[in-house]
């Protein structure tokens, strides 16, 4: 089924693409949901080409496994698992049934339960032994630190409750650094681990309950946790009150949704946390029925296809205009490649064709200043993929959004159009003649031609981000679906916390290297006697 994209691919390679992008091609090449649009003309997908991609869609059955997915299906397959991160924002949406059970009233339940409690601690109902909750203390690593942590950076304008902090690193300096900050008597903590076991969560949250325990009486009574293993939370001395879980169809870097949101839904108020739902939601609907050509998670997915699995560009670049969502090229890191980063098939089987990209990127203008060198110039094509809002948050340096969009615009056109040697030259040659005019103009030239496609909103808003989510949580399922791999495991993560745990005695002295490989013996003897173990 690749051949034929990869044949008009070889046709079309050399072209132009800039040549192709008029006024129709500028509203023909685009996908729009309500206020949220997608363009996608500055790629060198032609009419011929989107309909080949379209035809993988239908070729790989992405509408059965989308309502599958929906409907409560065990599409998780090496898990078997149902995949229903959507059913956490189906707020006030139809009955979701898995193994026969509709478990619509538990996600609701929960939501108000998060609520209440997000309000005592607002409203200083519930309080540290010290007083009113001024500090929250996220602990957690993955999916359970990098959602909230990106969507509270992303909504800081709506955050009106406690300061909130997240912690993930096991390296000390982390929860240190966070811990020095807060005031133990008014610090709430919550660990967030659905099996209250993961090491580098657990091992954080006792060093937080020893700090805590140094100035309070109960530390039990500052702590809440986002788990299900009730009879680990009890026996950590946390009240079930203050316990939310969570169901095994929730992948943890799917799971802000849900409680995983807490610290989200404290910062900026339970009516902000519903819009936000709310915003996802509605990019879900679009997803179920939208036609393919004007259906926003489809086309960038596909797009990322082209890019990837048909051109051969091994990376992309997410350049958010729009600085609330620093966090969001480190959360899709883990999305993308934690989800699509596979090596076999569906039934086991080598792929045939590579599997996810390289995702990275910092928020522009920094960027233009750091890595957009390579962008422009470097010998690899690395397409991008733009953020920006109509307005900012700061009404009176309107001015300077302004700048900020130009500067948006400016880099996709810059990419696309590029410089060819006579203007670079006409751009020196008052200064240099010869064969130094011909070197320094050499080192001038843009080859252009360099796709990118551009998501364009009117404001960062709870609504807003959620659309934003759930847009790039849908291209990751198309992607999978097409490329015929499971996006809800994560079997890459094992190996390295399998030898971890066995290295950790060794590192410590209390077990001999022997048996180890040679660098990894050296290092060990060499870090002991610096002072390691």
């Amino acid at each position: 089924m690749w051949q034929a994209l990869k044949d008009h691919h070889a046709k079309v390679k050399d072209r132009r693409f800039e040549t192709m992008v008029d006024a129709d091609r500028a509203t023909g090449f685009v996908a729009q949901t309500g206020d949220m649009r997608l363009d996608y003309a500055k790629t060198n997908i032609d009419a011929d080409g989107r309909a080949l991609l379209i035809d993988l869609l239908e070729q790989t059955g992405v509408a059965a496994k989308r309502d599958a997915m929906f409907a409560g299906a065990a599409i998780n397959e090496t898990e078997g698992r149902a995949v229903l991160h959507t059913a956490l924002r189906n707020i006030d949406g139809d009955p979701v049934i898995v193994d026969g059970q509709d478990v619509m009233p538990e996600v609701r339940d929960t939501l108000d339960r998060m609520a209440g409690f997000a309000d005592d601690v607002r409203t200083g109902r519930f309080t540290g032994q010290g007083g009113q909750i001024t500090d929250v203390v996220n602990i957690g690593i993955g999916g359970s630190d990098l959602g909230p942590a990106m969507a509270v950076q992303s909504l800081a304008p709506y955050h009106d409750g406690p300061r909130c902090h997240f912690v993930s690193n096991v390296d000390p300096a982390d929860v240190a650094a966070v811990l020095r900050s807060c005031d133990p008597a008014t610090t709430l903590v919550i660990v967030a681990s659905k099996t209250f076991t993961t090491i580098e969560t657990m091992t954080n949250a006792r060093t937080a309950q020893a700090w805590m325990g140094q100035s309070v009486a109960d530390t039990g009574a500052q702590f809440a946790a986002l788990s299900t293993a009730a009879d680990k939370t009890a026996a950590f001395g946390i009240d079930p009150s203050r316990v939310f879980g969570f169901e095994d169809w929730v992948g943890g870097r799917y799971s802000m949704w849900g409680p995983i949101g807490l610290s989200l839904m404290i910062a900026i108020g339970p009516d902000a946390f519903r819009a936000f739902l709310h915003g996802a939601q509605s990019m879900d609907r679009h997803f179920q029925s939208a036609p393919w050509q004007e259906n926003l998670p489809a086309m960038l997915a596909l797009v990322g296809i082209w890019h990837n699995q048909v051109c051969g560009y091994a990376t992309r670049a997410v350049l958010p205009y729009d600085n609330l969502l620093a966090r969001l090229p480190a959360y899709l890191q883990q999305l993308e490649m934690e989800s699509n980063g596979k090596g076999v098939s569906m039934d086991g089987a080598d792929l045939d064709v590579h599997s996810g990209p390289v995702v990275w990127g910092e928020p522009g203008t920094n960027g233009q200043h750091a890595f957009y060198q390579l962008i422009h110039q470097g010998t690899r094509v690395i397409p991008c993929e733009f953020l920006v809002a109509a307005r900012g948050h700061e009404d009176d340096l309107h001015h300077q959004h302004q700048l900020l969009v130009a500067n948006c615009l400016a880099q996709s056109e810059a990419l696309m159009r590029g410089r060819d040697l006579d203007e670079a030259r006409s751009k020196v040659a008052d200064k240099f003649s010869g064969d130094e005019l011909e070197r320094q103009a050499r080192h001038r030239v843009f080859k252009g031609n360099r796709p990118s496609v551009t998501l364009a909103y009117p404001k960062m808003t709870p609504e807003v981000l959620g659309q934003i989510v759930s847009l790039y949580e849908h291209r990751v399922f198309v992607e999978g679906v097409v490329l015929g791999i499971n996006s809800y495991d994560q079997w890459g993560v094992e190996l390295g916390k399998e030898l971890a745990t066995a290295l950790q005695p060794v590192v410590e002295g209390k077990q001999s290297a022997a048996g180890k490989d040679g660098s990894t013996a050296a290092l060990v003897e060499f870090l002991q006697m610096h002072g390691v173990s």
